[in-house]
């Protein structure tokens, strides 16, 4: 991280901000860098850190600093985030101007607050929702870089897509530029003593609207980065128009977001947009029931899915009937791609989709879908086959890895995903219309048209 900076040898002074300190080893890496290269001026640090159980290990790592480099430092004990302004909204009390920092480096902590927190409240302008305290601090530090200040910040990889972000992205790319992005492809090897729920990265952004040609990529699955890659890749290839980031590890999946990201359309544009089921089984557990009753309808899960690209239904399971009159919980029963929201992190696809056709149920005027599959309406089945094909490729699949590091399928980043125009979609799902619906088989047409 320290080594990240491309740090002005020149200037005589130095700031540095480290804005989660703990006991002070993100700060001693850059001092420790500064002197391998030979840094003759003065650096001024300041560590924000209010747990009062690790402020005195961080003075004391401070004060042996001191000693080895030519630092002066403080130590900041309030709340990071409430303690100062934020953006250009200044109360009557505020000094007009706050400290500027030449770089700033931390390790943010990882939480959510609930949307009437402080930290929430004092921040709205990035907020949507419940936000998490790593985008909050990150904002905050934006707002404490000087202009072409430069930023490394150890972050989940959640940030990157998704409306929950949305916000806070638009601040971001307003405001500053991405640099560069380090990967860790493997949690388990890197963070071993750690329990790493997320998948994490290193970015690098500058406080600059002067966006730069490329962004450098790095990736490794060690934690003594043995295996260490590199490549470079166009800015407008990791931050899409619609500021999603994109993350590829490689020459091969640069090469997919180029190809798919220049397609004119979404879901969303064609207006046939994925949907998330409709039923949250446990609190209906009343209307589920085993059998076919009257006035009963069909409900699916992410299990009816085969493997085939089929949709097989009943099998058997508790609960694959629905018995209200609700319409909030039932949907026509028209043609489906229905899509699984949840798969492990072992499996070899994401995008794991299924083609409903009604009229292999042609007894039920409704039908239901739990909340853990998303589905997809069509007006025509030339266009359903033609999605199913597009989601159930190879390139698709490896395009939302690139985008989404979980395991879960989101909707809204789905619905954001470039494809082709409504009438080659159609021409894909003409020519899969009576064949295999597997993934080699829509590999094979997906090719041919795109």
């Amino acid at each position: 991280m320290a080594q990240m900076f491309k740090f002005d040898l020149s200037k005589p002074e130095i700031s540095l901000l480290d804005t989660g300190a703990g006991t002070g080893i993100l700060s001693a890496a850059v001092v420790w860098h500064l002197s391998q290269l030979g840094y003759q001026g003065k650096i001024i640090l300041g560590c924000y850190e209010n747990d009062p159980q690790v402020i005195p290990v961080l003075i004391e790592n401070l004060n042996y600093l001191q000693k080895h480099a030519n630092l002066t430092y403080k130590v900041y004990t309030e709340n990071y985030i409430t303690s100062q302004p934020f953006g250009d909204v200044l109360s009557l009390f505020d000094e007009p101007t706050k400290y500027k920092y030449n770089y700033i480096i931390g390790n943010p902590p990882y939480m959510k607050v609930p949307k009437d927190a402080p930290e929430a409240l004092h921040m709205n302008q990035v907020c949507y929702g419940a936000p998490n305290l790593y985008f909050l601090f990150w904002a905050m530090s934006i707002d404490n870089l000087e202009e072409d200040g430069e930023l490394v910040y150890i972050v989940p990889r959640s940030w990157t897509s998704g409306a929950y972000f949305e916000h806070f992205r638009q601040y971001l790319f307003k405001n500053a530029t991405l640099q560069a992005v380090h990967l860790f492809v493997s949690r388990d090897k890197v963070f071993s003593d750690e329990s790493v729920l997320q998948e994490t990265m290193i970015v690098k952004i500058k406080k600059t609207d002067r966006k730069p040609k490329t962004i450098d990529i790095s990736s490794c699955s060690t934690a003594v980065f043995n295996d260490l890659t590199c490549f470079q890749v166009p800015y407008g290839t990791v931050v899409a128009h619609n500021q999603y980031v994109f993350l590829p590890t490689n020459e091969e999946e640069a090469a997919i977001l180029a190809r798919i990201n220049g397609f004119p359309d979404t879901l969303k544009s064609l207006q046939i947009p994925m949907h998330t089921g409709l039923v949250v089984d446990f609190r209906e557990r009343e209307a589920l029931k085993d059998d076919d009753e009257p006035e009963t309808y069909p409900l699916f899960y992410s299990s009816h899915i085969s493997k085939d690209g089929q949709i097989v239904w009943p099998v058997g399971k508790a609960g694959e009937y629905i018995q209200t009159d609700r319409s909030g919980l039932l949907q026509a029963n028209s043609n489906y791609v229905f899509v699984k929201r949840f798969t492990s992190k072992e499996e070899p696809r994401r995008l794991q989709c299924g083609l409903y056709l009604s009229n292999r149920y042609p007894k039920y005027k409704y039908i239901s879908t739990q909340n853990k599959i998303n589905f997809i309406e069509c007006p025509s089945l030339d266009l359903l086959y033609g999605v199913y094909a597009l989601l159930n490729s190879t390139i698709y699949d490896q395009y939302y890895r690139i985008l989404n590091g979980s395991t879960q399928v989101n909707s809204t980043e789905v619905n954001a995903m470039p494809i082709p125009s409504a009438s080659t979609i159609s021409k894909i799902g003409a020519e899969l219309t009576g064949q295999p619906l597997t993934t080699a088989y829509c590999d094979k047409i997906v090719e041919k048209w795109i």
